[in-house]
């Protein structure tokens, strides 16, 4: 099965980010994020959310209220935003593009998630897609790394699929999640121009 986007044939492992790079899940988290910042009195704009985009829900929440001037009780936030995602998620599509490496090359190179998303909603993610068979390494913001732009979690993804860091293909659609492949010493795909985000 040919691809439009390239795994070099050194490459023994492939990384994927979730949100916006296998699943088209973004739109539905900006819209979770301003309904729920709204309930909380505070108002961004999604360009302004878009600027953290892979960040954890924890360290965005940081973010806009050193923006903002307001703080945010991060206990009753996040269960909430993550909540409204979670009901906006039916019907939730696949990026094909990217979805379609991960089919070409199932059961010829494994595969990890490495998300910045909570472990819920990615497994969510997945499942609503069909896409959960083909990664039997998930790495999500509950996990006990610094999230991206630290290489942590990519690097704990390698070590789980056996596979040293140069070898690794990360795809990603943010700039967090992108330094975070480069300082892990793989190769950072961005997704964005071949999908057009």
């Amino acid at each position: 099965m040919s691809t439009i986007i390239p795994v070099p044939p050194q490459i023994r492992a492939l990384l994927f980010d979730c949100d916006g790079t296998l699943i088209d899940t973004m739109p539905l988290h900006w819209q979770a994020w301003l309904e729920t910042l709204h309930e909380f009195g505070v108002e961004v704009s999604q360009e302004f959310l878009y600027a953290y985009r892979g960040a954890t829900v924890t360290d965005i929440v940081a973010a806009v209220s050193r923006a903002t001037g307001k703080t945010i009780d991060v206990a009753a936030f996040v269960p909430r935003k993550q909540g409204r995602f979670r009901e906006l998620l039916p019907g939730v599509r696949e990026i094909a593009l990217v979805a379609d490496v991960a089919r070409a090359h199932h059961g010829r190179l494994p595969m990890a998630i490495v998300s910045g998303g909570c472990r819920r909603n990615v497994i969510a993610s997945l499942q609503a897609t069909g896409l959960e068979q083909y990664f039997p390494v998930v790495l999500t913001s509950d996990d006990p790394f610094p999230g991206k732009p630290a290489p942590d979690l990519f690097l704990e993804a390698a070590r789980r699929l056996g596979v040293a860091p140069e070898r690794c293909q990360v795809f990603e659609d943010g700039d967090l999640g992108l330094d975070a492949a480069r300082a892990a010493g793989m190769l950072a795909t961005d997704v964005r121009g071949c999908i057009g985000g």
